[in-house]
């Protein structure tokens, strides 16, 4: 059967060609081939000599004897040099196979094939580098045909996939790659044989033959044409990266490892809360770095105890019958359809036994991988539950400052990636920076907490209490994180029903100024319980700031040198911390005192803002009390202003906290504190937090301290005031005035008591005093009895001698009375005493202890 050979066959490359010689040495017939080759028309050479025309003049006569030789029936094989004809014909090599033959008539002739030795060494040339390709290359090599089975495949591809290059001839990508994989390469090859359009970098993933490890290939294919142009089928380079995979694939966990610990930076510990830094923890981790995690705090780091939970040395550890005790605090689930406390570690569950639950206090059983974390503070690896879905759990221990303050679970479930050396080492880092988080948070609750105790002792307890007044007050800290400040108000009961009122704010701010305004507050209620004026009590104030504020009490110490002894602060050092004492000490004070009875203030100022007043009907107005320098400067005395208020008058003490900061000057915040005081009339309670969410206060920068007080005075008919001329008689006329008032008030049962007392008082000022006696009762929560004489000497109470028939007068006034003391007046001295007054209830009888003790 005839077929015609396709285009682009070996005859087209090495470029045959055929003519023939005549009996005469004349070309005879003439191929197109040979036409193509010399470049000559058949009419052209069709009986020329072909020595003549094509070789060079030198080889001609050559060339005649070869061509004689021939037409004697000799054959003949060789290289011909030739020249194209014509001018600048251009030089050939050509290998000439020379057949003798004979014509019809028998004559004898020749047959000559003619082969293009440039075309033929470019063959070889092509061919030795096509061998060298599939032999010598380092990757593998593979053509596939045009019904995409191998044709041919070098040696290094054979290495890969076992046995020689020749074994892979008619093998299918079938033979090579799993299912999935060699679909997608055969539809691959499909399209390129089709489209002709390369691909590179196609990624394929296949086990090792014979093996059970997956290999990845990176493979570029492109389709092979034939010289004509034909598809003869595609060709495929394979290059093995399963290494450089490895490598991205670490690369990339190392990325997605800083990233998480970016993250972990800039999400735990934003909040000073022990749960939810923990919240915060497993918010970072699931799903980022594992499917379920949990943690567990130890349950004395969350009750407040003061001993480390969980420290490493061997004094701390758990006891033999397991872990201390920790409180379940988060936990968190990337699982649909999975319980987030399912989380292997505790040991070996039973049949029945769950997992701890949220808030729930439990122990690890000694021997489980979590009690070991806890006291080793490593991290231990805690294997899947072939029944369950968790495929692995990292136990980490969190630890911070070399304490383990709790434990956190990490756990992949199955199908995912196992933990690696590297998820270790990112899982210890990410529950050590909970742990320094849950242990500043730890430190901050324990300073928080101290905080407020110093807080609540620095100021007064409840709602103070005043005769003739009623008092609200209001305390708001600068320092919201530790809720002290330097700023401070008192309500101090004084004798006779009066009362002081005090508002004072030390320089600087924090836990610093508040324990300097503690002392300070210290200082002023042991002062006033000297019930010494106003200017008296700001003056040892100032003295008692001044000391406060110097090393030693006083007296600036200067710092021992020599040699052989201990080593002292430096100069420098020295006035470095005398300076930021005397700093803290420094402080301003409004010191008030009000007497109920005939409703008067006397107001003293240690360089703080005036007090406000708003009376009835009338406009607020500031009380123009000289300001004099603050506590702590010294050198200057103090000045008193005494004001009558009217009844139902408002009295504000504040600090500067609530009228001044960086946006408002301070005349500004004063005009607009008196627009708010001058307001609609409401109860105090209301009234100060109107004052404080009207007014500007800007809270945060200042602390603000607020005291009201609403003027009420004592009525006429609880008051008692009588003068009694310098007489004995007039210790009698005490008693009977003392006791019908007590009877107009319906105190009978203190009628006795007050008798006996009264007279002792009065005995005593006509017997030790001056000028005449006035004799007070008050009545109020309590009955207080005064007694005033011209006299400065203080009585004093003493213990009297058995023969002595005195001195017992005062032992009996404290015995009998709730309270008594003396104190001065501009012109003499008052001796007081109070009683409780009487509840319905057996007065208690003095023991016969009590009575002795007077004798």
């Amino acid at each position: 059967m005839w077929q015609s050979s396709p285009p682009g066959s070996i005859y087209d490359y090495i470029r045959v060609a055929s003519f023939s010689i005549g009996p005469d040495g004349l070309i005879e017939q003439w191929s197109r081939r040979a036409a193509g080759l010399f470049g000559m028309a058949a009419d052209e050479a069709i009986g020329r000599d072909p020595v003549e025309a094509f070789m060079p003049a030198e080889l001609r006569s050559d060339g005649h004897r070869r061509v004689g030789e021939i037409l004697d029936g000799k054959e003949w094989t060789g290289l011909v040099p030739f020249r194209m004809p014509g001018e600048g014909g251009a030089h050939g090599l050509a290998e000439v196979y020379v057949m003798p033959s004979e014509t019809a008539d028998g004559e004898r002739a020749a047959l000559c094939i003619v082969v293009d030795v440039r075309a033929l060494r470019r063959i070889e040339t092509d061919l030795a580098a096509s061998q060298a390709i599939f032999g010598q290359s380092p990757f593998g090599f593979v053509l596939f045909g045009t019904d995409f089975t191998v044709v041919r495949a070098n040696q290094r591809f054979a290495t890969v996939f076992g046995g020689a290059a020749d074994d892979h001839r008619g093998r299918t990508v079938d033979d090579y790659l799993p299912g999935p994989e060699a679909e997608r390469l055969g539809a691959t090859l499909k399209r390129v044989m089709e489209t002709g359009e390369s691909v590179t970098d196609l990624q394929l993933v296949g086990p090792t033959p014979g093996g059970t490890g997956r290999r990845h290939w990176s493979m570029n294919l492109y389709r092979v044409h034939s010289g004509a142009g034909r598809p003869v089928g595609v060709a495929g380079l394979a290059t093995d990266v399963t290494r450089r995979h490895i490598a991205a694939r670490e690369a990339a966990s190392a990325r997605r490892n800083l990233a998480l610990l970016n993250e972990a930076s800039a999400r735990i510990g934003n909040s000073l809360d022990l749960e939810t830094t923990a919240r915060e923890l497993l918010d970072v981790a699931v799903p980022g770095f594992c499917d379920l995690a949990t943690v567990d705090l130890y349950q004395g780091l969350l009750t407040g105890e003061e001993a480390a939970p969980g420290s490493w040395a061997p004094a701390h550890r758990e006891s033999a019958g397991g872990s201390a005790e920790l409180r379940r605090v988060a936990h968190a689930s990337a699982v649909a359809d999975a319980l987030p406390t399912a989380v292997a570690g505790s040991g070996a569950p039973g049949p029945g036994d769950l997992p701890p639950a949220l808030g729930s206090v439990h122990r690890f059983p000694f021997g489980s991988p979590c009690a070991i974390a806890l006291r080793s503070g490593h991290v231990e690896a805690v294997p899947g539950d072939d029944m369950g879905f968790v495929q692995s759990t990292l136990a980490v221990p969190m630890v911070a400052h070399d304490t383990v303050v709790g434990l956190v679970q990490f756990s992949r479930t199955k199908g995912s990636e196992p933990f690696g050396e590297r998820d270790r080492v990112l899982a210890t880092e990410l529950a050590a920076r909970a742990a320094v988080c849950i242990d500043n948070a730890r430190l901050y609750r324990r300073e928080h907490e101290r905080a407020l105790i110093l807080q609540r002792s620095l100021l007064p307890p409840g709602d103070p209490e005043a005769a003739g007044l009623d008092i609200a007050c209001r305390y708001l800290p600068g320092n919201t994180a530790t809720e002290v400040g330097g700023d401070w108000f008192d309500v101090i009961e004084l004798p006779g029903h009066r009362t002081a009122l005090v508002v004072g704010d030390v320089m600087g701010r924090g836990l610093r100024a508040a324990v300097a305004m503690g002392e300070l507050r210290t200082a002023v209620r042991t002062l006033a319980l000297l019930d010494l004026e106003p200017a008296e009590v700001l003056s040892a104030l100032d003295e008692v700031a001044r000391g406060l504020g110097s090393p030693g009490g006083g007296e600036r110490s200067e710092g021992l040198g020599g040699s052989g002894g201990a080593q002292w602060p430096s100069r420098a050092a020295q006035k470095s911390r005398e300076a930021d004492l005397s700093e803290v000490y420094l402080a301003t004070c409004v010191y008030a005192v009000y007497d109920p009875v005939t409703r008067r203030c006397t107001f003293a100022n240690a360089g703080h803002l005036p007090p406000a007043v708003v009376e009835p009907g009338r406009p607020a107005r500031l009380i123009d009390v000289p300001p004099g320098m603050p506590l702590g400067v010294g050198g200057e005395p103090f000045e008193e202003v005494e004001v009558e208020l009217a009844e139902n008058a408002l009295l504000t003490l504040y600090t500067d906290g609530l009228v001044e900061s960086r946006d408002q000057p301070l005349d500004e915040g004063l005009d607009a504190l008196r627009a708010v005081l001058t307001g609609p009339q409401m109860s105090l309670e209301d009234a100060c937090d109107f004052v404080l969410s009207t007014l500007d206060t800007r809270h945060g920068e200042d602390d603000i301290a607020l005291l009201m007080a609403r003027i009420q005075g004592l009525p006429g008919e609880a008051v008692g005031d009588w003068t009694l001329p310098r007489e004995p008689r007039s210790v009698g006329r005490a008693r009977e005035l003392a006791r019908s008032q007590l009877m107009a008030w319906d105190l009978d049962d203190l009628v006795d008591t007050t008798e006996l007392l009264v007279s002792e008082l009065v005995t005593n000022a006509l017997r030790y005093g001056e000028g005449e006696i006035r004799l007070r009762l008050l009545r109020d929560r309590t009955l207080v009895c005064e007694v005033w004489d011209a006299g400065l000497v203080q009585p004093r109470r003493r213990r009297a001698r058995d023969t002595d028939e005195g001195g017992r007068g005062l032992q009996l006034v404290g015995l009998l009375s709730a309270a008594w003391g003396a104190r001065r007046t501009p012109r003499g001295k008052t001796v007081w005493f109070e009683l409780a007054l009487p509840t319905g209830a057996p007065a208690a009888e003095l023991s016969v202890e009590q009575l002795l003790s007077m004798y």
